[in-house]
């Protein structure tokens, strides 16, 4: 598949990807080499990677322990220490070999390690490939809330393999897949509408629906690198979906969401609440409710759920002067952004996503 250029650095797909690394570690006089993995893609993901690798350099393994508990601060104090104590400099190169969690965590690290390392990404989830792939957003959660200390950096180069995806199971395959469909929603009807029916879709094709995604969201990420404007359209399904995530992380009377499927209930009650100002039909909000939940469990959410939910919102990234703004749907495959939404017609669209 192609390479995308995305803003300052390339996104390689499956063999030219290790051409690309191999050749860069060529020509870059890197001190030493360390790969950041966590405990999950240390199993099954590494003993992969390995042999793509043609350096002379010394690799250390740096692994922490798999999970959104652990992307916070506390992890990256130990990699630091690590770091040090194995001698890394300025010249050392991070390689990042995991989910989200992974590159985020690891992305943020690499940029703020005596002030800036090269660091390069190899997404190897779903969710990953198609969204920490691009735009450079790296961080860790600050108790449970989500990325709320981190830098926009990007990094030398991203490496996507889809072979990776036969080691991820199927319930983390399914939360990449709301992107995917988010990415539709926002930017391409026709890219939806092949999410439709889901037992109609080739899934040997996945790779052509893969890069599809990562043009999707480059070229937003292009026009506003640094979301100021039209790349707040991502957060589509997301200002609620991150305080339904945040809130059943905190909560131990809560199952813990794959990000997707928070994200997935977020796309539904973010529809809704498009619908009701207008900016799409009842039938098309009928079409995204019901595609939605073929895919997912519906996350269940109690009345006494909602004002815990409702209180997180303020801490949404998007939120300007204390106010919670939206990304909603303006039609199938557009969007609106700095959407203020009345505290009513939210729990209005919680009511209707119980229905």
């Amino acid at each position: 598949m192609q390479t995308i250029q995305a803003n300052n650095y390339p996104v390689h797909f499956n063999e030219k990807a290790y051409e690309a690394l191999n050749l860069h570690l060529q020509n870059n006089k890197y001190s030493n080499l360390f790969i950041i993995t966590d405990s999950n893609t240390n199993e099954y993901c590494l003993h992969e990677f390995l042999p793509h690798v043609a350096t002379e350099l010394t690799i250390e393994i740096i692994e922490f322990e798999a999970g959104e508990i652990n992307k916070n601060l506390d992890t990256c104090i130990e990699i630091w220490n690590v770091l040090t104590e194995l001698g890394a400099d300025r010249k050392s190169l991070i390689i990042n070999l995991g989910g989200g969690v992974v590159t985020d965590l690891g992305g943020f690290v690499a940029s703020t390690f005596k002030r800036g390392v090269d660091f390069i990404n190899i997404p190897t989830t779903l969710l990953s490939m198609v969204d920490a792939s691009v735009g450079g957003k790296t961080g860790v959660d600050l108790g449970n809330l989500k990325n709320q200390i981190g830098v926009i950096n990007v990094p030398v180069m991203v490496l996507i393999d889809t072979q990776y995806l036969a080691t991820v199971p199927q319930n983390e395959m399914r939360s990449g897949l709301a992107e995917m469909l988010k990415h539709g929603l926002i930017f391409d009807k026709n890219y939806w509408e092949q999410f439709l029916d889901i037992s109609t879709i080739d899934f040997s094709d996945l790779d052509i629906l893969i890069h599809r995604s990562v043009v999707i969201k480059n070229e937003i990420v292009m026009q506003d690198p640094t979301e100021k404007h039209i790349r707040k359209a991502l957060n589509f399904g997301h200002t609620l979906g991150h305080a339904i995530e945040s809130y059943f992380l905190e909560n131990e009377n809560k199952k813990t969401l794959l990000h997707g499927e928070a994200i997935a209930a977020g796309m539904i009650l973010e529809s809704y609440i498009s619908w009701q100002k207008e900016l799409i039909t009842e039938l098309e909000y009928r079409q995204i409710k019901i595609a939605i939940k073929a895919i997912y469990d519906p996350v269940q959410i109690e009345e006494n759920d909602l004002q815990p939910i409702m209180d997180l919102l303020i801490h949404d990234k998007k939120n300007e002067y204390g106010t919670v703004q939206f990304a909603l749907i303006d039609g199938i495959g557009a969007i609106k952004i700095n959407q203020l939404v009345e505290n009513e017609l939210i729990i209005s669209a919680f009511l209707d996503y119980k229905s």
